[in-house]
């Protein structure tokens, strides 16, 4: 099954979940721009398919945080670029509220163009401080029903609790039921 991604992390959890061979596909696409994580997800599959032609899913994370009005949301990647963990952390160091919702958007793309949506969402805080590893931003991530944060977990552990851990069982419960 070909995942529009190259991030190792990202195809390890989807192969465990799906249970498949999962290919990672090295193809830069320009991606929209919208707070919207269903439309910037679905132009992005829309992309990847139009140039391949081939059944493939895409995933886009976002991270909204309640206390500065649902930012970065969709624009997590470009917040991580700019400030990194520690600058997300510096933001937020006088809001007492930090609670937040990480929402992974999975759209599948079937070889006839169809389009298929899967959402996970987990609700969760933002720590005070980084602690642990992981990628991206798990070391500042506590999902609710947990003291540690994704970058403190171990693979199982972070799969109770991930976004994308639901959006993929979701996807593939789907999977599954239909036969692809």
């Amino acid at each position: 099954m070909y995942f529009a991604t190259t991030n190792q992390g990202k195809l390890k959890e989807a192969s465990t979940i799906l249970g498949v061979e999962v290919v990672g596909i090295p193809l830069e696409i320009d991606e929209i721009q919208s707070l919207d994580p269903i439309e910037v997800a679905t132009k992005k599959a829309r992309s990847y398919w139009s140039s391949l032609k081939k059944s493939l899913f895409v995933e886009d994370v976002a991270l909204f945080i309640d206390s500065i009005n649902g930012l970065p949301g969709t624009y997590i990647d470009a917040f991580m670029k700019a400030l990194g963990n520690e600058g997300i952390l510096e933001v937020l160091k006088s809001d007492e509220q930090r609670d937040a919702t990480a929402q992974t958007t999975i759209v599948y793309v079937d070889v006839k163009g169809n389009n298929h949506l899967f959402v996970g969402r987990t609700i969760g805080s933002i720590a005070l401080k980084p602690r642990g590893g992981g990628f991206g931003w798990d070391p500042i991530f506590i999902p609710k029903g947990s003291k540690k944060t994704f970058g403190e977990m171990t693979m199982g552990e972070k799969n109770k609790y991930s976004m994308r851990s639901k959006a993929l069982k979701e996807f593939k419960k789907w999977l599954d039921k239909t036969g692809y």
